[in-house]
């Protein structure tokens, strides 16, 4: 691992800036964003009113827990554009979900929107070890998901060299990695695994790739998810994060100084954390979920926006600015079995510990007789040092007893072969729930 920090003479002066001067470009940004969004978007003028606030209300930072939470629901009911600030003919580009599950979420940028989220990227990356003249492979997927593209302009504006990939086609990606020699690789961490063990395959190691970074995102992995990568390829791996409705990614990411947290760029977002349940909100250092205030943009300002993603808030290390815990679980993505809360970055921290087994894992719940049952398939190594059934059952009787003692419940274990478990060309699906209600 030999990726380098930047100079401070390299960084934006407010990432040093004093805690003093943060909090007074947050407060003065913050009274505009809440100001923009009532003025100009009626689903934030009809809920204010109905919360008793006003824009005028906002004095201090303390003042903002009287006004109402967004949710990602509110901009799909308000589909397609009615969550817009700005006429139609003002967005610079729109970008929505799948809508696999309703309408589509549909976000927009202005062009000064857009700048900034190429700034933000850049201010990312760099801090992640990037460098002018670097060659960028971004593997994120390309089209109306927000994934590839601020990462894409933020790669151009620090002045590297962009090979604009997308996800999928594995062997393509493989001969790009060897042919070009890519320093920084930008892809899901479940993806970067799946590439690594392409290369095996291949008779290529992982580690002696050109790649020195890793900027991985866009679902929940664990330090020990990291510590896999980065012993993979011998690289730095960094975490960056973002949602579409906030901004897409860059709001925050990993310094390569301590890769200790993600530091959040607070002059453009307002950080909270709230416990999920009761909404109130919760002092620093203690676990909840982030909800996050936009502070400069024109086209699609979201007010105290409920991320789902758990979290916590610490002080700044490498930056001023705070940073916040990395995302291992979303609320929305804590499986509820026989009464007791399971996340499937738990039962990964488990795996990864057991050297015989690999990171690629599912985990399957049945329902049958009112019995709910959850079943973790994790595939053995193929270096684990034996392959036949009776081994597999020994290792999945030891990853069962410790699973016992981690989730305090009793779980299924099944130990596959090698390359059973279906890899992933982009964003990871770990749960097969079966469940049929009686």
């Amino acid at each position: 691992m030999n990726a380098e920090a930047p100079s401070k003479d390299e960084m934006d002066p407010i990432e040093n800036a004093s805690r003093d001067e943060i909090s007074a470009l947050q407060l003065e940004r913050l009274k505009w964003s809440v100001r923009h969004a009532y003025d100009n978007v009626e689903h934030y003028k009809k809920i204010f009113g109905e919360a008793g606030v006003h824009p005028d209300d906002l004095q201090d930072f303390s003042d903002l827990v009287k006004f109402p939470m967004a949710r990602k629901r509110h901009v799909r009911e308000n589909y397609p554009f009615g969550m817009f600030a700005v006429p139609r003919e003002k967005v610079a580009r729109i970008h929505a979900s799948s809508g696999t599950t309703g309408n589509p979420t549909v976000v927009g940028y202005t062009k000064k929107d857009i700048d900034t989220w190429a700034d933000l990227s850049m201010r990312s990356i760099r801090a992640a070890g990037g460098r002018a003249g670097d060659l960028a492979h971004i593997s994120f997927g390309y089209g109306l998901r927000t994934n590839a593209f601020g990462l894409h302009y933020g790669a151009e504006r620090l002045g590297c060299t962009v090979v604009p990939v997308s996800g999928g086609q594995t062997e393509r990606q493989l001969q790009l990695i060897n042919d070009f020699k890519p320093d920084i690789m930008m892809v899901t961490p479940s993806y970067m695994l799946s590439l690594g063990d392409k290369l095996k395959q291949n008779g290529i190691d992982p580690r002696k790739t050109s790649i020195r970074i890793g900027i991985h995102g866009a679902e929940p992995w664990s330090v020990a998810m990291r510590d896999e990568i980065e012993e993979l390829f011998d690289i730095d791996a960094l975490d960056i994060y973002g949602l579409s409705e906030v901004m897409g990614p860059g709001v925050a990411c990993e310094c390569i100084e301590d890769k200790d947290g993600l530091h959040i760029w607070e002059d453009h977002f307002y950080p909270e954390i709230i416990d999920p349940e009761t909404e109130e909100v919760l002092p620093d250092g203690e676990y909840g979920e982030l909800v996050l205030t936009s502070l400069t943009k024109e086209a699609l300002p979201v007010i105290r926006f409920r991320t789902r993603d758990l979290t916590r808030l610490m002080p700044g290390t490498a930056r001023t600015m705070r940073r916040m815990e990395r995302v291992g679980a979303r609320s929305d993505d804590m499986l509820i079995i026989r009464g007791r809360n399971v996340f499937p970055s738990q039962i990964e921290e488990v795996i990864l510990q057991d050297k015989r087994l690999s990171p690629h894992y599912a985990l399957e719940v049945t329902k049958h007789d009112r019995l709910e049952t959850l079943t973790v398939l994790a595939e053995i190594r193929p270096d684990a040092g034996g392959f036949g059934e009776t081994f597999r059952e020994g290792i999945g009787k030891d990853l069962a007893q410790r699973l016992k003692t981690s989730l305090s419940m009793t779980v299924n274990t099944k130990i596959v072969p090698v390359g059973e478990i279906e890899r992933s060309m982009g964003r990871v699906k770990r749960v097969i729930d079966l469940r049929i209600e009686d």
